[in-house]
């Protein structure tokens, strides 16, 4: 359902002339469509590998970052008034036709599978899963989505990924167009955006091996503050005309601006078990509708009222903000 509902997304965008319908039909349709996908890949990952999931579930998380890749030098060199309808018509039938066959491979565990024989904070004598799980111990109990909500817990995390959501979003809608307005060249500003994918996908992957060894919760609180101090290097970069500088910068407002997601999203089961996790971990997720709001919209008036320098030195500061939140959350029942 998903796959075709991406499909729809990019027709829309290709075929329907009135603007508001093609932001329903792009926006809504094509963006229910791709959480779909998402919800169904970062969840079912998590269910498989309950003692090794940050890394399986940042290496997955990872494809919705730097699967977007070639798209960028795609819309910045081939893609323009003359050819927008092949293109886009292109692009909708690839991610339908991909999404579309993968499904038919995927298969859920079943519940409470993890064998009874086995002690899962010594998983079999494995020193490296007995590491990971003295780390990121398993949750208590099973929660159901209101006993979740009601620990507290699932609220501040939603409150944590709504504001660093916003902050990574940011980025990504104003980077091209802050690089074009300090002076740097097409390439750069295509480079930046590029460099950002890669290491928006990769860093996933990496922060989510590391967090099996540091911890989910220190994990996520060290790619918070560097997502931050990302946004302050920028204007600095930006400031004095440095390209090398300024890619750097995209490289770790990247990295942070992509490693969050598959800390929250290994952080639920580990909080609230893997029976309930899709319900449990779409709440936390679904602030990313408000990140989307206020990280782009309302970036944008921020851009307006006070410029580039004013409107990322406000994502910094909410960033840390985001980072002193992190610092509060703890495994409910321990």
């Amino acid at each position: 359902v998903g796959s075709v509902m991406c499909a729809i997304g990019f027709l829309a965008l290709s075929h329907l002339g009135n603007v508001l319908l093609a932001i329903l039909g792009f926006g809504v349709i094509g963006g229910l469509g791709s959480g779909l996908v998402y919800a169904t890949c970062i969840n079912m990952v998590g269910k498989w590998f309950p003692e090794r999931r940050g890394a399986k579930t940042g290496f997955v998380n990872g494809g919705f970052a730097y699967g977007s890749l070639p798209f960028i030098f795609i819309f910045n060199y081939a893609f323009d008034t003359a050819n927008y309808h092949r293109v886009l018509d292109l692009i909708g039938v690839y991610v339908m036709v991909v999404v579309f066959v993968s499904a038919f491979f995927f298969k859920d565990p079943p519940k409470n599978w993890w064998p009874a024989d086995i002690d899962p904070l010594t998983y079999g004598g494995s020193a490296k899963g007995a590491a990971s799980l003295a780390k990121n111990p398993p949750a208590v109990k099973q929660y159901t989505p209101k006993e979740a909500i009601r620990t507290g817990m699932l609220p501040l995390m939603w409150v944590a990924l709504v504001m660093t959501a916003g902050v990574s979003i940011f980025g990504i809608s104003f980077q091209v167009d802050f690089a074009k307005e300090v002076g740097f060249g097409p390439l750069v500003a295509a480079s930046s955006m590029g460099v950002m994918a890669v290491i928006n996908g990769v860093g996933r992957g990496v922060v989510g091996w590391l967090s099996d060894t540091w911890g989910r919760k220190q994990s996520l609180v060290f790619v918070i503050v560097v997502l931050g101090l990302a946004q302050f290097g920028v204007i600095w970069a930006g400031d004095i005309h440095s390209e090398a500088l300024f890619l750097f910068f995209a490289f770790l407002s990247g990295f942070g601006g992509g490693a969050f997601y598959p800390m929250f999203a290994a952080l639920t089961p580990d909080y609230f078990g893997e029976n309930y996790n899709a319900t449990n971990y779409g709440l936390v997720y679904s602030g990313k509708l408000i990140s989307g709001l206020f990280g782009g919209g309302l970036g944008s008036m921020v851009v307006a009222a006070w410029g580039y320098n004013g409107a990322y030195a406000l994502a910094g500061g909410i960033s840390m903000v985001a980072a002193a939140i992190a610092l509060l959350l703890r495994q409910p029942g321990r």
